[in-house]
């Protein structure tokens, strides 16, 4: 199942009004000390925290009149965004999460009065349970990047990047995204290509959980090893999805990779030249950015800061590991 320009922009007609248009702002010292222009694209300012609002409205808009609910697995910012899109049409909304979830992002989803089930140790026994829900209780699952719906809404951040960058007259040369599932990064490119033919994108993963570069080098799906780890809770998917590989091998140049100690060096970037507080999977891209990861040196980069809803202890953490505190 393809998804075409014409779906991201009726995902922007959808969620229009809930779902906001972040900004997109330069960072001159950053970009002093990088020896690059940077744009900073900021999920981090949408109402749940995370660009994860934008797919999931579009999807829960589309659920029929008289379902009985909505059903999701989630890492934490998928959730918050199906239960925010959930409430605001009334309906009910279980989210499946697996143990090793922040406690953070476990209490925020419960605050928009969805259910919240606990369900084993892995993205795996919680996407069991969410589509035994479907099965048995007759919720519509909500998935949290394989789905033409939530790319589409996803998509809707690189219209605005192109049109925000035309607005500030910057040429882009590349633009960087987090990547988990591979949602975010596919519907992204796909509307670049169109608006912006010819500027390269790249995922950026963390380290152990680099499944869309690897599969992009190898040219099919490869899956992560889930008994790997990472303080990068938001983008540990199993393996990239299948229509958001499809796209993303046609789209992308290529995939970008970061050790845990380089994201809190992006979280402690995002602190220090923004005042900006993201999420370890949130600032990868950043990350990538700053350690050189690809050589930008004299160019201007567009970088997807996607989420920020960290819990105090680990950002601390990853400003104390940066040597901010």
């Amino acid at each position: 199942m393809s998804v075409l320009l014409a779906d991201i922009l009726a995902a922007r007609r959808t969620i229009a009004g809930v779902a906001v248009r972040t900004p997109l702002v330069p960072s001159p010292h950053m970009s002093a000390v990088a020896g690059s222009e940077f744009l900073l694209k900021l999920e981090t300012t949408q109402p749940i925290g995370a660009f994860k609002l934008r797919g999931a409205l579009n999807a829960v808009a589309a659920v029929p009149a008289g379902a009985a609910g909505v059903t999701c697995c989630s890492t934490g910012n998928h959730g918050r965004g199906v239960a925010w899109a959930a409430r605001a049409r009334g309906l009910r909304a279980v989210v499946c999460m697996s143990a090793l979830v922040p406690q953070a992002k476990v209490d925020g989803i419960r605050a928009l009065g969805a259910e919240v089930r606990i369900v084993g140790r892995s993205q795996d026994d919680a996407l069991a349970e969410s589509r035994r829900l479907a099965r048995e209780e007759g919720l519509v699952e909500i998935p949290p990047f394989d789905d033409p719906l939530v790319i589409a809404g996803q998509g809707t951040i690189g219209l605005e990047i192109a049109e925000q960058a035309a607005e500030l007259g910057a040429a882009l040369d590349a633009v960087l995204v987090c990547c988990g599932g591979g949602g975010l990064v596919s519907g992204t490119a796909l509307a670049l290509s169109e608006k912006l033919p010819g500027v390269p994108v790249y995922s950026v993963e963390p380290a152990g959980f680099d499944d869309t570069a690897r599969s992009l080098a190898s040219g099919s799906r490869i899956a992560n090893d889930m008994s790997n780890r990472s303080i990068c809770d938001a983008l540990l998917a199993e393996k990239p999805g299948e229509i958001t590989f499809e796209l993303n091998r046609r789209l992308l140049k290529a995939g970008l990779v970061v050790s845990d100690a380089e994201a809190q060096i992006g979280m402690a970037h995002a602190f220090r030249y923004l005042k900006l507080v993201a999420e370890p999977g949130g600032a990868v891209a950043l990350a990538a950015a700053v350690t050189g990861k690809i050589d930008m040196k004299g160019k201007t980069v567009a970088v997807v800061c996607s989420g920020g809803n960290v819990d105090q202890a680990a950002f601390l953490e990853a400003l104390t590991q940066a040597g901010e505190v």
